[in-house]
């Protein structure tokens, strides 16, 4: 029968354990639910559910549902106790001495993170029956990171210490990094990575207010440099998505802050300021590549497994790139006042009080790793001939246009109207090429970000600028039709598109 063929055929992989692991609980429970169904209505026999049951494990789903409910008695009782310790030390606080309570705070924060450490790494590749051993521990060595800021607190506290609360959290944040390298842990690397941007965004407003602490102040003046030497080489090490989309976050946004800091003193540079804030973050993200790094080693499956986030760096450039383009589409982006002096004084100016500008490693830094790996882009490689592909090429000529519309409107001679047109269309142009692209490709995600970006631009035109309700009215009108219809053109393109090659495999 059709069903039994299918189970002699998954009856060919020779590693059960490794099917069970890589099936989910879910997906597990459903199948015994569907093959007990199977067994009691003929189509298949007695030994073939043993097979079933034997290779995904049946008689381990009720022993996970019993240890998932210890895990939950456990962490129950043990935040109870837990309460009850720290009522108790709470209500004792005053009378205890400062070394009882240095000695408290460290035996808490070591115990906790002795037992997670000790139920998370004795079992890292645990069988699925002991999987709860390694959450419980990865849920400790969380707790005990929060703990460790809780510590920092009250040691601070204890010591009548003067540190703000954005150094409280930079080097919490930093602890916890430290944490996350040595344990390989992705949780604790976004959790160090949320706290350091806390402290920075804390700190950034009020950068006089601090240096109570050696380093806080360098920390935070270098944060583009400094986020990618610690968060970066983290991504890589734990192999998470996660953690290089916020460390490029964090790079890109500390580096523009880098730049607005100066351009509050440079006024007569706006328009530098301008073509570098616009092009140096997309031209890094696009250009960057790591192809045939990271390669790691998997002991259980033995295979390797190549970490490669070029594609996710495109992405956001993409995103950036977009966010830019729909904001200096608005004409209101533009009004900011520029400055009336001659290029040569600018220039003059720009090269002596600008010096620590011109200077800046952060901008000296990421400038040239932009140039260099632009250049590794377009060197020869199948041919001896240096270019660009066409899709690199269309992204530097919308970088070179932005540069050139900002470092002309703020530096040279304003120009609101042509530049507005000029974003629109460009904006316009990128929208249309992802519908394309996702209707040459049956790309859903593509098809429908160039559908909402068209439409959020000629909505955002039409309520920017003073058009009657009528015309507002039938510009809503004619998207909601215009959205629906091509919505469900392109399903039933993408159906048609899907069922023709699936024709086509199986002839």
């Amino acid at each position: 029968m059709q069903i039994s063929g299918k189970v002699e055929a998954r009856k060919s992989s020779d590693n059960p354990e490794q099917d069970a692991a890589m099936a989910s609980e879910k997906f597990r429970q459903q199948l015994r639910q569907e093959a007990e169904q199977w067994r009691s209505e003929g189509l298949i026999n007695a030994d073939q559910f043993q097979q079933l049951a034997d290779r995904y494990q049946f008689e381990g789903l009720d022993r996970v549902a019993r240890d998932r409910f210890v895990v939950v008695v456990l962490c129950l009782g043990c935040a109870l106790l837990g309460l009850s310790v720290i009522t108790f030390v709470a209500a004792n606080w005053q009378a205890i001495g400062r070394g009882v309570k240095l000695l408290l705070l460290m035996a808490l924060f070591l115990g906790v993170n002795t037992i997670g450490f000790y139920l998370w790494h004795l079992v890292p590749q645990a069988s699925l029956q002991k999987n709860w051993q390694h959450r419980f521990g990865l849920g400790l060595l969380l707790l005990g990171a929060l703990i460790l800021g809780a510590n920092l607190a009250l040691v601070g506290q204890m010591f009548h210490s003067t540190g703000t609360f954005a150094e409280l959290c930079l080097v919490w944040g930093l602890a916890v990094l430290a944490m996350a390298y040595a344990l390989r842990l992705t949780l604790l690397g976004v959790l160090a990575i949320l706290l350091m941007g806390i402290g920075y965004w804390s700190g950034v407003a009020y950068l006089v207010g601090l240096g109570t602490l050696p380093g806080i102040m360098l920390l935070i003046r270098n944060m583009p440099i400094a986020a990618t030497l610690l968060f970066l080489p983290l991504a890589y090490w734990c192999r998470s998505r996660t953690i290089f989309v916020l460390g490029s976050i964090a790079v890109i946004s500390s580096f523009e802050v880098v730049l607005q800091s100066f351009g509050l003193g440079l006024n007569f540079a706006s328009g530098f300021l301008a073509a570098i804030a616009f092009t140096i973050p997309p031209a890094l993200l696009w250009s960057f590549e790591d192809e045939g790094q990271a390669v790691h080693q998997n002991e259980e499956h033995q295979t390797e497994e190549t970490a490669t986030f070029a594609p996710l760096a495109r992405s956001l450039a993409i995103i950036f790139l977009v966010g830019l383009l729909y904001i200096l589409s608005f004409h209101n982006a533009w009004d900011f006042p520029g400055t009336d002096l001659p290029l040569s004084q600018q220039l003059g100016r720009l090269i002596t009080s600008g010096r620590s500008f011109l200077l800046n490693p952060n901008l000296l830094l990421f400038t040239i790793i932009a140039i260099l790996q632009w250049i590794n882009l377009a060197r020869p490689q199948r041919t001896d001939r240096w270019r660009l592909s066409q899709t690199d090429a269309l992204v530097l000529l919308v970088l070179v246009l932005l540069a050139l519309l900002g470092f002309w409107h703020w530096s040279m001679n304003p120009i609101l109207e042509l530049a507005t047109l000029l974003i629109n269309a460009v904006f316009f142009v990128m929208a249309t090429r992802f519908l394309r692209e996702g209707l040459a490709e049956g790309q859903r995600s593509l098809f429908w970000s160039g559908l909402i970006l068209l439409t959020l631009q000629i909505l955002s035109r039409t309520l920017e600028y003073d058009t009657g309700l009528l015309v507002k009215s039938l510009a809503f009108l004619l998207c909601g039709i215009g959205i629906i219809a091509i919505g469900l053109w392109f399903e039933r393109y993408v159906r048609t598109l899907r069922n023709s090659e699936f024709g086509v495999r199986n002839s």
